[in-house]
């Protein structure tokens, strides 16, 4: 589990469910199962895109180590840099 990602999915949330929404109502949708399927599908990514943002974010960061990632608990023996 990734606790960047968890962050990241209010951000990414909002963004993918108003852009869908300004897509749907843009087209000429005017009717609540347009806009009601548009905020669910963007609800539904939210979480895929803060991942695959999450991980594009730590391959780029020199000093993050991956071998080293643990759960939602960091581990306390181990000192943080």
């Amino acid at each position: 589990m990734d606790r960047l990602s968890l962050y990241l999915t209010l951000a990414t949330g909002a963004v993918s469910v108003g852009a869908l929404v300004i897509l749907v109502l843009s087209l000429g949708y005017y009717n609540w199962p347009a806009i009601g399927g548009a905020a669910g599908v963007g609800f539904v990514a939210a979480w895929p895109l803060a991942y695959v943002i999450s991980r594009r974010i730590k391959r780029k960061d020199p000093n993050f180590d991956h071998a080293n990632e643990s759960g939602l608990v960091p581990d306390p023996s181990k000192p943080e840099v």
